[in-house]
């Protein structure tokens, strides 16, 4: 008896719902009178025959479904959407939750850096930093040795990886701080060669780099200001046009805007991208000694003998006057938009306020004193740094070499005041003081003269850079692992 199994019959097959399978009834082929099948009933032990078009489910799966508790055989498809449209529900009402709380979460830390910048726009920010520092060891402290001569200046490249430094041997170097070893030397020329030589002839006095990395300046005794590429220091500018030594150079953060002061009393305001000059500003009555600047279109001299600090306002065309210090004002620096410290060879450091005409603290003999009795005299402050926008200062005296030491201060709430931390002992003349952004160490640029002159030499100290670590105490998590 020959028939065909997909012979076509009247009407749909019935269907029966056994799990997720459906079996279909068909007619017999072999003419039957037209009665139904009756499918069997198929095994609760999942023991039937299953065609090869379907996929077997495998013992991993049948364990997943017990453990999520999935009904096999009495959910209809109904039910399935359903509980399956729940479940999606959940999910998006999981995730909007989420999304909400991360949002909330970075609304506040925007909110928390919006505050900061306008702080620090306005000059009263004030991160407390100097209550959780500690004095380092003494074998904790790298020096650095490269110069044949005092080290005069150095700046800290903004990503803290690197130092330049500058000497009275006219030569620059650039370091890498982790490892202390020279990654290059812009050697210095003999005097009269400046038309052959690329580089300085003459004592380098002060640096500068811009706040993104790409510029480095450095200024000389003999009036002339050096543009370098930092990255590969190569020589890109030449600029002239002060009639004495260049003693300040700054950059103008988040700009390429040169500042720079001389010994002629004159500020001159350059812009490097152009590779011009732009003006001249007088008022000092003295020689300038040196020079800062952050954010805003202004800068901050020290004027010397003369002893005034000015807030150079550039845009206005004005400056703000200021008295204090009863000697030479040798050096200054900006904590922030709006504060400052400075130091003079009457052994006194300063706060100040733009907004005062007269210093908030000072500290006189800073650094004590030296000479016999009743001729005693105050340690000259060469050199001060300020971590931006905290309350961390620090100073550097010259005077005999077992005395010489960098002093770290605290700043008094609102900039009242000042509070010694600790001392380090470094022998010779601190010509220069940098943090770095990071606050994590201090590096101060040492020689057996002063930057400005050669009053008398320290044989015994030697010229180098010292990198000191800024130790914090430990926080309470911190100390409860070292506990555990």
């Amino acid at each position: 008896m020959s028939s065909s199994f997909f012979m076509k019959t009247k009407g749909k097959p019935k269907t029966t719902k056994k799990g997720k399978e459906t079996v279909a009834v068909k007619r017999k082929a072999d003419g039957d009178s037209g009665g139904k099948l009756r499918a069997k009933k198929q095994s609760k032990k999942y023991n039937e025959e299953i065609s090869s078009d379907s996929e077997a489910e495998s013992p991993a799966m049948s364990k997943k479904r017990q453990v999520t508790g999935e009904i096999e055989f009495d959910e209809t498809p109904q039910e399935k959407k359903l509980r399956l449209a729940k479940l999606y529900l959940e999910q998006l009402k999981e995730e909007e939750e989420k999304r909400a709380e991360d949002e909330s979460f970075e609304t506040d830390q925007i909110a928390g850096r919006l505050q900061e910048e306008v702080l620090e726009q306005k000059g009263k920010l004030q991160r407390l930093i100097a209550k959780d520092l500690l004095p380092p060891d003494a074998s904790e402290i790298r020096v650095l040795r490269g110069h044949k001569l005092p080290i005069t200046c150095l700046v800290i490249t903004p990503d803290d990886r690197c130092v330049f430094s500058a000497a009275k041997d006219c030569s620059i170097i650039k370091w890498d701080i982790e490892s202390g070893k020279k990654l290059h030397t812009i050697h210095g020329g003999r005097k009269g060669t400046e038309d052959r030589h690329v580089g300085h002839t003459a004592h380098i006095l002060c640096m500068a780099i811009s706040s993104d990395g790409k510029y480095l300046a450095t200024g000389d005794m003999n009036k002339l200001i050096m543009i370098w590429e930092a990255e590969t220091c190569k020589h890109l500018y030449k600029f002239t046009g002060h009639k004495g030594p260049v003693s300040g150079l700054s950059f103008r953060k988040g700009s390429h805007d040169l500042y720079s002061a001389s010994h002629d009393r004159s500020v001159k305001v350059w812009n490097v991208d152009e590779n011009a000059y732009v003006e001249t500003l007088f008022g000092h009555q003295d020689a300038i000694t040196g020079l800062d600047s952050l954010s805003r279109e202004r800068c901050v001299t020290a004027g010397g003998r003369d002893g005034t600090v000015r807030v150079w306002k550039i845009a206005e065309e004005s400056q703000l006057v200021f008295h204090g210090h009863e000697g030479s004002i040798d050096c200054v620096q900006l904590i922030n938009e709006e504060h400052m410290i400075t130091g003079a060879d009457d052994g006194s450091v300063s706060l100040w306020s733009v907004n005062k005409k007269k210093p908030l603290g000072t500290v006189k003999q800073a650094h004590g004193c030296h000479g016999d009795s009743g001729l005693e005299q105050p340690h000259w402050v060469a050199s001060v740094a300020a971590l931006h926008n905290s309350d961390t200062v620090a100073s550097g005296a010259s005077g005999c070499s077992h005395n010489s030491k960098v002093n770290v201060w605290k700043c008094g709430q609102h900039y009242r005041g000042l509070q010694l931390l600790f001392s380090v002992p470094v022998s010779g003349f601190i010509n220069s003081l940098r943090f770095s952004s990071s606050g994590q160490f201090l590096v101060a640029g040492v020689g057996q003269e002063h930057r400005l002159g050669r009053w008398w030499r320290l044989k015994e100290a030697k010229n180098g850079i010292y990198i000191i670590p800024l130790k914090r105490k430990p926080s309470n998590a911190e100390e409860a692992k070292q506990t555990e």
